[in-house]
């Protein structure tokens, strides 16, 4: 159930101990600012930076855990390479650089973007992304259009098991299988070097409510970016504060390091 987090300035970082946590994080509208075309999004180097003096701090503990596939998220992070949950959860790579990928049917995939992309033909500004296991309709040039592409969506899964309908921020996205973001992150803090720490999970979109949902029955710290409902225990107001946080973060794992 949706309730009212709390700032995460209230958050005691002095709390967080770098051998101790884990740490999760979503990619578009959480490292990423939101783009109307999912090519044109970027991470700043200092950002880049950032998560290197984490991972390195960490001891390699954190992830991305996002709806890209993971070819993507390594492109815009190079030449950093971090463990990723891609394409939610129907891909992973692990922290030893192990592939992972659910069995899915590719002429499936194809039916699908063929048939969003008559939606697509048919309405100017939408865009159409054929991933590995999925499809996704972006309408962030078309907003108006968001209760006509999900009537589409649903006409297109009509008849075929084992797809699932996804809407996040003016992309509605259908993939194979149950994987959700939440799975992921069951799967890495089942293994090196996540396993008994304590998990922290950063995101911006409905998709990543099952995260906080996990987070929470792990007794986790999960963080909402920006607005909207949600079940996160805290709050930021956008990506860019959100950086600043896990720069300061990173500060203070550097600073007890060379007080230890």
């Amino acid at each position: 159930m949706a309730g009212k987090p709390e700032p995460l300035t209230s958050l005691d970082r002095s709390g967080l101990q770098p051998g101790r946590i884990a740490i999760f994080l979503d990619f578009d509208g959480t490292l990423a600012e939101i783009a109307e075309h999912p090519d044109a999004v970027s991470v700043p180097t200092a950002t880049r930076d950032v998560l290197a003096r984490l991972a390195d701090c960490m001891s390699g503990a954190i992830a991305i855990v996002t709806g890209r596939p993971i070819c993507e998220i390594d492109r815009f992070l190079q030449p950093l390479c971090l463990p990723v949950a891609g394409i939610h959860g129907l891909e992973r790579r692990d922290a030893d650089g192990a592939h992972r990928a659910a069995a899915v049917d590719a002429s499936l995939i194809d039916m699908l973007a063929e048939k969003l992309k008559r939606f697509q033909e048919s309405h100017k500004g939408i865009v159409v992304e054929r991933k590995s296991a999925s499809v996704a309709l972006h309408y962030r040039q078309r907003p108006e259009l968001a209760e006509a592409g999900m009537a589409w969506a649903h006409e297109a899964v009509d008849g075929h098991e084992g797809l699932q309908i996804l809407q996040g921020k003016m992309v509605i996205e259908i993939k194979a299988g149950k994987e959700t973001k939440a799975d992921a992150v069951a799967a890495f803090m089942a293994e090196e070097p996540f396993a008994g720490r304590m998990a922290v999970f950063a995101g911006d979109d409905v998709t990543d409510e099952d995260a906080f949902n996990e987070i929470a029955r792990r007794g986790g710290i999960s963080i909402k970016i920006g607005g909207g409902e949600t079940v996160a225990a805290f709050r930021i107001e956008g990506v860019g504060a959100f950086r600043q946080w896990l720069s300061r973060l990173a500060d203070d794992f550097e600073n007890r390091q060379l007080t230890e």
